[in-house]
């Protein structure tokens, strides 16, 4: 699955709001849980629901999906479970990136993937192009939304953002590193028979205007701000 990384606050050369690991701890006190998990549990099943809604209009899809298709294709397992076995690879990279992930990182890994699954289940491709444009111009809006609320939650980011910013803090400038492994995996996935398409331009163009718009919105106030506030 696609994701998006968290746009406020004061930024360190990594990428990472300063101080995020603080009030990433902060954050997950039971008091916190209790406030947060909700919302983030509301964010990745939306992201789930606009995924499955872009894989249904098969106009294609955003990078990390087109390569979840292409392995679905090649393997024949569903692509939300193909989502969640690339999520757990991906997530294992963090350890010699020495990346902590937060107990949203992994709940992401899986509620994603188990919700495009369900969804695929009832929703078919329509026979309308135009009902198919719909639902796959709904998608980009529903991961954005649904981005806003699981990373305004601020539990962990999703396992491919900690790849991203663990470049970076090797040196790697976030953009390099998030256009080199977006870029990457969407031939890979392309190669394998994954969807490129309008779709694909959409989310590209898209996600980043729209979780910027959203995020500061349906994001929760810091554990630390919200105690000394």
């Amino acid at each position: 699955m696609t994701e998006a990384s968290a746009g406020s606050g004061p930024f360190e050369t990594t990428g990472r709001p300063v101080g995020h690991r603080t009030t990433m701890r902060a954050n997950h006190t039971s008091a916190e849980l209790r406030r947060r998990l909700p919302r983030l549990l509301c964010g990745l099943v939306l992201c789930g629901w606009g995924i499955a809604a872009m894989v249904a209009a098969d106009l294609g899809l955003g990078p990390w999906d087109v390569l979840h298709q292409g392995l679905s294709r090649l393997t024949g397992i569903p692509i939300g479970t193909v989502g969640i076995l690339v999520g757990l690879v991906v997530l294992g990279l963090w350890f010699p990136l020495h990346e902590r992930p937060g107990v949203g990182t992994v709940i992401n890994v899986v509620v994603i993937g188990v919700v495009i699954d369900l969804t695929l289940l009832v929703l078919a491709t329509p026979g309308e192009l135009w009902v198919r444009w719909l639902m796959m111009l709904s998608g980009p809006v529903l991961f954005a939304v649904g981005s806003g609320f699981y990373i305004g939650a601020g539990l962990g980011p999703g396992p491919r953002d900690g790849v991203m910013t663990g470049l970076a803090r090797r040196g790697v400038p976030v953009g390099v590193a998030r256009a080199g492994i977006e870029v990457s995996v969407l031939v890979a996935g392309w190669l394998l028979g994954g969807t490129v398409g309008a779709g694909t331009v959409a989310f590209a163009l898209g996600i980043g205007p729209l979780v910027h718009l959203f995020l500061p919105r349906l994001s929760l106030p810091d554990a630390v701000s919200h105690e000394r506030g």
